[in-house]
């Protein structure tokens, strides 16, 4: 059975930082293309970092220079690093790769 289970979110204060971590089990990331996904509340799933064979990550324009993606074939895991938070940062993070899915992990950021 394939699981892309979500953590790391949280409830933060506007400057602060997170680390989001999604594992998959049941599949393997390997250099297969792995997205992060965020949904605020009434507004559309959006991707927000995607990282693909041995090329760099690609960014929301919004959260370039703040957020990092990163993956450890090893753990067969997946990283968000996210810095300088903002409250438009608040969404629901989901990690894919291909039809595969996590529930997502909630991230709050407050003023």
């Amino acid at each position: 059975q394939v699981q892309l289970v979500e953590s790391g979110g949280g409830s933060v204060q506007a400057g602060e930082s997170l680390t989001l971590s999604c594992a998959a089990s049941g599949v393997v990331f390997g250099f297969n293309l792995v997205g992060w996904y965020r949904q605020a509340p009434g507004k559309r799933r959006e991707l927000v970092a995607s990282i693909s064979g041995r090329r760099n990550p690609v960014y929301l324009d919004s959260v370039k220079g703040r957020f990092t993606m990163s993956r450890d074939n090893a753990k067969n895991t997946v990283y968000l690093q996210m810095n300088s938070l903002k409250p438009e940062d608040t969404a629901v993070y989901y990690c894919n790769m291909l039809e595969y899915w996590g529930r997502g992990t909630q991230v709050t950021v407050s003023s």
